[in-house]
């Protein structure tokens, strides 16, 4: 056939409304629909569709294949569809065990859907057969089919998918329509792109479409192509630096010369050990890793493991370190000029310095010093630290759960690291450092282990000259360090690793103190922190005084540095805006500055029968306690009330039953009960020092006598009368003194603790020292006439 021809009957192209019927079967399919002119098996699931297939064959065979435009949806198959497909011929189908059917399909012409005929039980449509046009002229339709099969061909050379029997079909499809399908069947398309093609019935319309499609398809195949020979480049390239290593290692064996940078640094490590000398097991332990380094692949796993921990071994300093000269009046210089008083601690730490000097081999004991919050307990480790010339590393304990903070990783885990102390030692390099543990109160067990126990063998000092972390696995001497804890309060501290220690207690700071450190340490350093010049005002000691005990009541200077920090903010902001302020500051400023002062003192003074005013001893240091009791409607029992621990309460059933029998009113008690409350509800509280503080508060309420006023009292009472020691007097103490308190009771069995504490904390204050609670009563209602009979 001439072309001419040819593109005549292309024009031309036979209509089959004629052969085809008017209504036909619909067959949904999923995915990608199948273009006419193709031969292809299909199966059908179990269903309604299976019932259309049936009757579809006994007739022609005809059957309509539309495309679904969900697969998954919970729509009804007629409102999924799309509305052009293709019919096509069943030539054969085959019946499957599970209630399918696989069928073979001749694809014919493309159908419209005019209406849907029936919907159940199967689905059937009154069609249409749209009639092909070219849409444009032969010459254009002529260049689209030979762009389209130069393209096919570009794209059947870089994809090794293509077959020869397609690439075969392909080169004998002369029909521009036919190839348009043909092309666009073999592409990896969406499924709406699948689709536009199929109702592209403008020949022009579906070769520009299907041209789109195919420069998308080989520019994704040039860039997989790529994208592939990039991969093989590197792979090829790896081999090869492997091979040409290989062969540089062997030149260099047998020359003797250009080792590895890396492997001489190891080398001189070893030599390094050797010439120390260390354990046996280190030497050996290290030049086995080394030796596995050498022959490790640089691209494997193993090689960063072993660098990294050989890398650890080398920054570990293992000499033994050079003895430090310890200067004592040096010492004591640095002491005094990082602390106000603290007289006691500073004496423990120089008879420590002193010891250590007499006998640098002498391990000594690990130092604890247990204090409230904000008394310098890491400053003066600090100070111990510059004082005796070494490095000073701090980390903190507090919150630490796992037992591989302490003592590291095995390196059979991934991301293993060395603990803490060796990680510390690896900073500092040096292997007399001094190494604070802060805040060990506040450890805690958890499921990775328990890291109080791990402690046990690093402050042991018998023990952690052989410490052995799990990542180093090593033996290493942690004798020459020092090791410094601090704590809030030694009550969490195990007992084992308590007696590992030497407590050393900070007590809290009286007014008068806290007003020398202000002057001498705070107020430069605030006016320095916030861009002030320490003359842009001043405060009398009256003044100073006054924000202390009214903003700032604790036992530390934390709040007094927050307070006054706010205080030279405001003054910090009206400089900046140019506003006039008081050059001095005053009470009346203080008010305007910092708002209502939050302590007030009127109500620690027992003004009503009933009230007694105790001192406590908290993790924060000393406090006040007022008691409160009043008599209710009962039969002799106890009502308490103000969140009181176990011994609190026990304390408070002993106070009544001394009372009922001190006073032998068998008549008052059969009528009524005490109801004893603590104030300040929401804080818990606990201890058995409130004893003879509740049994005056009670021989108060019952016969009705206020306490002589300015006492406050701590002791633990027996049922018989008697006045036991308790602790923490010191902070007690002072804790009276910053509420104005200028009596105190306390027993007679802490006198030996009371002649320990600095005259000038008990300065202004007199003290009673009682043996039973008769002396008490004589002190509080000095008109009583004593036990009642």
């Amino acid at each position: 056939m001439e072309t001419n021809e040819f593109w005549e009957n292309s024009t031309k192209l036979a209509r089959m409304e004629d052969s085809l019927p008017k209504q036909i079967f619909l067959l949904p399919i999923k995915v990608r629909p199948v273009f006419p002119g193709i031969i292809t098996p299909l199966i059908v699931p179990p269903g309604r569709f299976i019932q259309s297939i049936e009757e579809s064959s006994k007739g022609a065979g005809f059957l309509g294949l539309i495309l679904l435009k969900e697969d998954e949806s919970d729509l009804p198959s007629e409102d999924n569809i799309f509305q052009i497909g293709v019919v096509a011929r069943i030539l054969k189908k085959i019946n499957l065990p599970d209630g399918g059917m696989n069928i073979l399909v001749n694809t014919i012409q493309r159908f419209k859907i005019n209406s849907i005929h029936t919907k159940e039980p199967v689905l059937m449509a009154n069609v249409s057969y749209p009639e092909e046009e070219l849409g444009t002229s032969k010459n254009n339709i002529k260049a689209l089919m030979r762009t389209l099969l130069i393209l096919t061909k570009e794209l059947a050379q870089n994809n090794p998918l293509f077959t020869e029997d397609m690439k075969l079909t392909m080169m004998n499809v002369n029909e521009p329509a036919k190839m348009a399908d043909f092309v666009c069947s073999i592409l990896n398309l969406e499924k709406e792109e699948y689709q536009s093609v199929i109702e592209a019935i403008q020949i022009n319309d579906r070769l520009e479409k299907v041209l789109l499609f195919l420069k998308k398809e080989i520019e994704l195949v040039v860039l997989q192509k790529k994208i592939q020979e990039q991969i093989n480049d590197k792979i090829d390239n790896q081999q090869r630096q492997f091979f040409l290593r290989e062969q540089l290692k062997a030149i260099q064996q047998e020359l003797g010369t250009g080792e590895d940078k890396t492997e001489i640094k190891y080398e001189k490590l070893l030599e390094r050990l050797k010439s120390i000398p260390v354990a046996e097991e280190i030497i050996t332990e290290v030049d086995r890793e080394i030796d596995k380094f050498k022959n490790s692949d640089p691209i494997s796993s193993d090689y960063n493991v072993i660098r990294n921990y050989l890398d650890l071994v080398d920054a570990l300093p293992w000499e033994k370190p050079k003895e430090k000269d310890v200067n004592l009046v040096h010492a004591k210089k640095i002491l005094n000029r990082d602390h106000h008083k603290l007289e006691d601690v500073k004496e423990r730490i120089l008879e420590f310095l002193a010891v250590h000097k007499l006998n640098p081999k002498s391990k000594g004991s690990i130092l604890c010093l247990v204090g409230p919050p904000g008394v310098g307990k890491t400053s003066i480790a600090k100070s111990v630290a510059e004082a005796l010339g070494r490095k000073f590393y701090r980390f903190s304990v507090g919150g630490v759960r796992d037992e591989a903070e302490i003592k590291g990783h095995r390196r059979t885990y991934i991301g293993a690291m060395p603990g803490k102390l060796i990680s510390a030692l690896k900073i500092t390099k040096e292997r007399d450092a001094v190494i604070l543990l802060d805040e060990i109160d506040k450890m805690s067990q958890g499921f990775q282990g328990d890291p109080q126990a791990a402690l046990l063998e690093v402050l042991d000092p018998e023990q952690n000259s052989n410490f052995r972390d799990h990542y180093l696995d090593l033996p290493f001497d942690l004798s020459d360090v020092l090791f410094i804890a601090t704590a809030n309060t030694f009550e969490p501290i195990p007992r084992v690793l308590l007696d590992r220690m030497e407590v050393i207690q900070l007590s809290g700071y009286i007014t008068e103190e806290k007003v020398q450190i202000f002057q001498k340490y705070l107020w430069k350093k605030i006016f320095e922190k916030n861009g002030l010049n320490p003359d842009s005002f001043s405060m009398k000691k009256e003044t100073v005084a006054l924000l202390i005990n009214s903003y700032s009541r604790e036992s530390g200077l934390r709040g007094l540095e927050k307070t006054f920090d706010k205080l030279v903010r405001k003054i910090a902001l009206k400089q900046v805006l140019k506003e006039k302020y008081s050059k001095e500051i005053r009470e009346k400023d203080l008010v305007e500055y910092l708002g209502t002062p939050p302590f007030v003192d009127d109500r620690m003074t027992p003004k009503v029968p009933g009230t007694a005013l105790g001192l406590a001893w908290t993790n924060a240091g000393g406090s006040t306690l007022l008691i409160e009791a009043v008599l209710i409607p009962g039969k002799g029992g106890i009502t308490l009330t103000g969140q009181m621990g176990k011994m609190m309460e026990e304390s408070a059933n002993i106070a009544l039953s001394f009372v009922k029998n001190y006073i032998n009113n068998d008549v008052l008690f059969d009528k009524k009960a005490i109801h004893l409350h603590v104030p300040d509800g929401a804080t818990p509280k606990d201890g058995p020092s409130a004893g003879i503080t509740m049994a005056t508060a009670i021989l108060s309420l019952v016969t009705g006598q206020v306490i002589a006023p300015g006492f406050g009292m701590t002791g633990e009472l027996t049922l018989t009368g008697e006045v036991l020691a308790i602790g923490g007097l010191r902070e007690k103490i002072v804790a009276a003194k910053r509420v104005g308190i200028k009596k105190i009771i306390f027993p007679k069995d802490n006198e030996r603790a009371f002649q320990e504490i600095p005259d000038y904390v008990k300065k202004g204050v007199s003290f009673y020292p009682v043996t039973r609670f008769e002396e008490v009563e004589k002190l509080v209602f000095p008109k009583s006439k004593g036990k009642k009979k």
